[in-house]
């Protein structure tokens, strides 16, 4: 007579957040995978003017899906701040809606478009997946790395052709409109120093954090 196997505990709260956040982190590096890939494969072959046509419409709306970050914010499943993250969701939202949709002669055929999406996927891709390992409690040392210290090229380099597109934008339309886009640039001052440094303090957390463990496993004499 065989015995009955024991029922498997019940999900917690905590397990199906654990679960969802991994599978959301997941698709979306992928996404941005598929966005640097696209910018990379077509940058050298057919140049700048094609980029919007490859990696355009794609790009829109994997970025949009991280509205889902404020909601995770705003409800606790994540412990970034909610300021920071609407911050740098909604900034992204304006450009690839407001800016870049709206005006695509004016930005796309820019370098600055292209440099933008790279910026863009190359921190995304190693963000999501440093997130989606983090989950599941193994980092590798090398993603963790570039998760703190790869933002000190990609953001100069991605808010500085955002500013380009920006002002592409403003001069494109003229009017009082252009006096809109010359705020918004005004904006990227303060916006980028919050980003900036708030990123700067995380890799301090994290750098001491990681020095700590070594000498927790340095041998004793």
């Amino acid at each position: 007579m065989s015995q009955d196997r024991p029922a498997p505990p019940p999900l917690t709260k905590s397990d199906v957040a654990k679960e969802y956040l991994t599978a959301y982190n997941s698709v979306c590096a992928l996404l941005w995978l598929s966005v640097f890939g696209r910018v990379i494969v077509i940058l050298p072959i057919t140049g700048v003017e094609s980029v919007y046509e490859a990696a355009g419409d794609f790009t829109k709306w994997t970025q949009t899906v991280a509205v889902l970050e404020i909601l995770h914010s705003a409800f606790g499943l994540v412990r970034s701040p909610l300021p920071t993250t609407a911050l740098q969701v909604t900034s992204r939202l304006l450009l690839v809606w407001a800016i870049v949709d709206q005006f695509p002669t004016a930005t796309t055929p820019s370098i600055f478009y292209s440099t933008m999406l790279l910026a863009w996927s190359a921190s995304e891709v190693v963000r999501y997946s440093y997130f989606v390992l983090n989950l599941r409690g193994s980092v590798p040392g090398f993603l963790t790395w570039l998760r703190y210290n790869m933002f000190y090229v990609m953001y100069p380099m991605g808010i500085t052709s955002e500013a380009v597109l920006v002002w592409k934008a403003s001069e494109a339309v003229g009017g009082t409109w252009r006096w809109v886009g010359w705020g918004i640039l005004g904006l990227y001052v303060p916006g980028s120093y919050v980003l900036y440094t708030y990123m700067i303090a995380q890799r301090r957390k994290v750098m001491k954090g990681k020095q700590a463990e070594r000498r927790n496993r340095a041998p004793t004499q």
